[in-house]
């Protein structure tokens, strides 16, 4: 009986032992977890942001999501984040898939036209920029305006900021927070990011929109300055002040949203240098290009089949990604007849009517999966538009592209990959069947260096110690340990301009080698002058 009272009274204690250690052990875990608070950019750049979504997910980390009513891509319910839906009466013109169909297919249409209908086509690209800046402004505003909801937002006490400054909105919320703030960028409000932070020579280091590469003529160093001067006149012109009023209200008057982006803790830049031209930058910046990639998977079984039946040949892959699947018919047809005089087996992405001039070696679908497919060992090539998360793709498995580049930064994407020598580019506007079945012929020739080229950066890309989805995931945790990451942080964008490129100095150094020149030469003056009165006395 003592025995059998001794052994229940033993057990409880070792049962609240284990049941405290699980909690110790619970708890320390959930110490690593974090609270991130995201608010992301519509379209394309939503694809690769909630890829790093889904992985901190599964890290442990709990993430609210800000979007908007109209958002295009963002959805309202996901497994692996909450969301809060601010009320907007209209859509931004980048948030309107219609809206940007149409303006890619009057944009292929003016770049055929004269002077005149180019400077129409940028003045609809200003107008696009300004809509959509303006729909950012008004965004961040009803949440700054929304005293509940930021009192909500301060209560969950976050640990981070993770955004897209391609627009700024949250950019201005994250500061008005005091969060520390991580960017998953590549483009800021005007330009590339790398301008707003490290010295950019223009002699070497190549606008948006310039089209040129890093070695540069004259002709080109011109370009490249205008490009710039662009970017200068979009920023200073048209998205600061949009949001200059939220700024000065929430954030007081000695700001503007440009030194606000400066003055983020982490940059984790979209790109790395087996694509980007080498170039200045700052500790804060990590390069994840590609992080979004991930080895190919198994294809749907229909698919897999007509993979298979291209034998020898291999396979040719087509798509122009998020925003276009189909070009204008007659461009279509020319297309269209390219691929039929291949013996390759073509798959194409497109929307819309049916080719006429289709051949029986092309398959049509709505929707491709894009990373599989370029993943499969059959595949030779692929057609693409240029764009950034499709050029990584394909470095990432090493296949050689065709670029038919549409707008934005799909030219300078692929003046990247035509410099590098893995790939080729034509302008859509002016294909015609013999040029482009050539192009075809020549990228997929192996007896030519694209597929060299193009393994060749596959595997600097994959020479790395850390995986870039590794390295983001890592940098975002190690500033929400550190509360931030000053110490990587150049302090130069809380300087005035004059004193950034030290012209404060160049002036006292002026003002004062002018003083000493001029006190000797008044010195020199009045020893003359005396000497000729000594002259004139002795002479008299």
């Amino acid at each position: 009986m003592a025995q059998s009272a001794i052994t229940p009274h033993c057990s409880r204690p070792d049962g609240l032992f284990l049941l405290l250690f699980s909690l110790c052990v619970l708890c320390r875990e959930e110490s690593h977890a974090g609270r991130i608070l995201v608010y992301p950019v519509d379209g394309s750049h939503w694809l690769n942001m909630n890829v790093l979504l889904v992985e901190l997910h599964q890290r442990g980390h709990a993430l609210t999501v800000i979007r908007s009513s109209t958002s295009w891509y963002i959805p309202e319910k996901a497994p692996h984040f909450t969301s809060v839906t601010v009320p907007l009466i209209s859509a931004s013109s980048l948030e309107d898939p219609e809206y940007m169909a149409n303006f890619l297919q009057r944009n292929l249409d003016l770049r055929q036209g004269s002077v005149l209908s180019f400077i129409d086509l940028h003045r609809e690209i200003l107008s696009m920029i300004f809509q959509a800046h303006q729909s950012s402004a008004q965004m961040v505003r009803l949440i700054l305006e929304n005293s509940t909801l930021v009192e909500e937002l301060k209560w969950t006490n976050f640990d981070l900021m993770l955004t897209d400054p391609g627009f700024a909105g949250g950019v201005v919320l994250g500061h008005y927070l005091r969060l520390p703030m991580v960017f998953n960028v590549r483009w800021i409000t005007n330009a590339d990011g790398h301008f707003a932070i490290a010295p950019s020579p223009l002699s070497y280091v190549p606008t948006m929109g310039s089209q040129v590469s890093d070695r540069m003529s004259f002709a080109n160093k011109l370009k490249n300055l205008l490009h710039y001067g662009i970017g200068v006149y979009i920023d200073l012109v048209v998205t600061r002040p949009l949001y200059q009023g939220v700024c000065e209200e929430f954030l007081g008057p000695d700001t503007n949203v440009y030194k606000l982006i400066q003055g983020a803790d982490l940059w984790l830049m979209r790109v790395d240098f087996v694509f980007e031209f080498p170039r200045p930058t700052m500790p804060n910046v990590v390069y994840v290009g590609g992080f979004q990639c991930r080895p190919a998977q198994p294809l749907p079984p229909e698919l897999e089949e007509f993979v298979q039946s291209s034998g020898e040949h291999g396979v040719l892959l087509m798509s122009l990604g998020t925003l276009l699947g189909g070009l204008q018919p007659h461009i279509s047809e020319v297309i269209a007849s390219a691929f039929a005089r291949l013996p390759q087996k073509v798959v194409w992405r497109h929307l819309g009517a049916r080719p006429s001039t289709l051949g029986n070696n092309t398959l049509l679908l709505d929707w491709l999966p894009q990373n599989d497919l370029l993943g499969h060992p059959k595949t030779r090539a692929f057609v693409t538009h240029g764009g950034t998360n499709g050029l990584y793709e394909a470095i990432y498995h090493g296949v050689p592209v065709l670029g038919l580049p549409l707008i934005f930064d799909q030219m300078d994407n692929m003046v990247r990959m035509e410099a590098r020598g893995a790939g080729i580019v034509l302008d859509v506007t002016t294909l015609d069947v013999d040029s482009l079945t050539q192009a075809l012929q020549d990228v997929l020739d192996e007896q030519k260096p694209y597929k060299e080229n193009m393994h060749r950066l596959s595997r600097l890309h994959h020479d790395r110690p850390l995986k870039p989805l590794d390295s983001a995931i890592f940098w975002m945790e190690f500033v929400m340990r550190h509360r931030g990451a000053a110490h990587l942080r150049t302090e130069s964008y809380r300087m005035p301009w004059y004193a950034y490129h030290n012209l404060d100095v160049l002036a006292l150094l002026l003002g004062s080698a002018t003083a000493v020149l001029l006190l000797i030469g008044a010195t020199c003056r009045c020893l003359f002058q005396r000497l000729c009165r000594k002259r004139k006395v002795k002479m008299q």
